[in-house]
């Protein structure tokens, strides 16, 4: 009775840490969120987003703390510049609410945290997610991919995974793997961008893919490659339905590898143990 009551109190007491702690990390993901929006702003207009006032893009006021409240100032503010009434665009809050969720779905993949390694873990997996977040939007709105934020995460991940394979002192479960995707996905796509002059395949999405592999390693990659064709195709044949493309129509495919990739790094192993399990008799 008395180990009952015990164990029915710890986990009682997990439970409510748990709880705590998503709810701060959901109120994290919307302040990195809002940071994000102006990161890409900025980048567009080829300022720096490490410091300076934030302002209304249309009138340039600057503004105050209340207009930054993450999703909340969206709603109150009714969709419009307070200063200016121009409409606030809804990239905003649909940012800061997708990394709130991301950042969620990161922390629960990575519990239970027990020491400092775990936290740098986290960390780690933040700083991927909102790189890929702003090369998502970044390529959606200006069909590019900015090398200003993904040279630093390629560098940055590569020597993550370095550190990483000193500590296990396995270089093949280590570098080794991921530098074995790097090759498997942006040689692929290198391969497209060659046969086809650039005109499949832009050069930007080869340099992407290696931070992919380096993100994901084996195999992973694969099946992140796999999901972005899969939702590129599905999406594509709903806007030529709707007639919102055409069938020579450009569209950006970095946003297709960055959803493939987050649904790899989370639910990587289980898609691939399901699908592994319709091939065992």
């Amino acid at each position: 009775m008395f180990f009952n009551l015990w164990d029915l109190c710890y986990n009682y007491s997990y439970m409510i840490d748990v709880i705590l702690l998503n709810f701060l990390v959901f109120l994290f993901g919307l302040c990195i969120g809002s940071f994000l929006n102006c990161a890409i702003y900025r980048l567009e207009q080829n300022q720096s987003f490490l410091g300076g006032r934030s302002y209304c893009p249309e009138c340039k006021h600057n503004l105050v703390w209340l207009d930054l409240i993450p999703v909340l100032s969206f709603l109150f503010l009714k969709g419009r510049c307070q200063y200016c009434c121009k409409k606030i665009s809804i990239q905003y809050p649909l940012v800061e609410i997708s990394v709130a969720i991301v950042f969620l779905l990161i922390t629960n993949y990575q519990l239970p945290i027990f020491n400092a390694i775990d936290l740098i873990n986290l960390a780690f997996l933040f700083y991927i997610a909102s790189s890929l977040i702003v090369i998502f939007v970044y390529d959606l709105k200006f069909y590019l991919i900015p090398d200003k934020v993904l040279f630093p995460a390629i560098f940055i991940t590569f020597l993550y995974r370095i550190v990483n394979s000193i500590l296990i002192g396995n270089w093949e479960l280590g570098i080794g793997n991921y530098f074995l995707a790097v090759v498997i996905a942006s040689g692929f796509f290198l391969f497209i961008y060659l046969i086809s002059r650039g005109q499949w395949m832009g050069f930007g999405d080869v340099k992407l893919a290696i931070l992919l592999g380096l993100t994901l390693g084996c195999p992973n990659i694969l099946v992140g490659l796999f999901l972005a064709f899969f939702l590129g195709a599905i999406i594509g044949l709903i806007l030529i339905f709707f007639d919102k493309k055409g069938l020579k129509s450009e569209v950006p495919f970095a946003p297709f590898l960055i959803v493939g990739t987050l649904i790899a790094m989370l639910f990587g192993n289980q898609i691939i143990n399901w699908y592994s399990s319709f091939l065992i008799f």
